[in-house]
C-alpha cells in the first residue's frame, strides 16, 4: 500500500474497533481516517471508533475511486478480505 504521486482519489478500507469493515472514497486519506478517529467522519464509525486503515486504492480521479468503492462495498465481508489479501501479496 503505497501512494502515488499521481493519485487524485483514493478507495480505501477501515476496520473498525468492533471488526467491521467501512469502504470509502477521499482525496486526502491521512486527513479523512483522522476525521473518522475524532468522530467526525461517517456516521457509521462514530460509534466503532478507533478506526485503522486495513487497506487502500490509488486513482487519477474522484469518479474512478468512487466506482471502486461503489463495487467493493458490493462484495460479501469474506470476499472483501480475499481481494485484499490477494491485492497485498500480488
Amino acid at each position: 500500500m503505497t501512494k502515488s504521486d499521481k493519485a487524485v482519489a483514493y478507495m480505501y478500507v477501515l476496520e473498525c474497533s468492533d471488526g467491521t469493515l467501512y469502504t470509502g472514497y477521499t482525496t486526502d486519506l491521512e486527513r479523512r481516517i483522522a476525521t473518522h478517529n475524532a468522530g467526525k467522519g461517517a456516521k457509521y464509525t462514530r460509534a466503532r471508533r478507533p478506526v485503522k486503515l486495513l487497506y487502500y486504492e490509488c486513482f487519477p480521479d474522484k469518479k474512478a475511486a468512487m466506482s471502486a468503492e461503489s463495487l467493493f462495498k458490493r462484495k460479501k465481508r469474506q470476499d472483501k478480505l480475499a481481494y485484499i489479501q490477494k491485492q497485498q501479496t500480488d
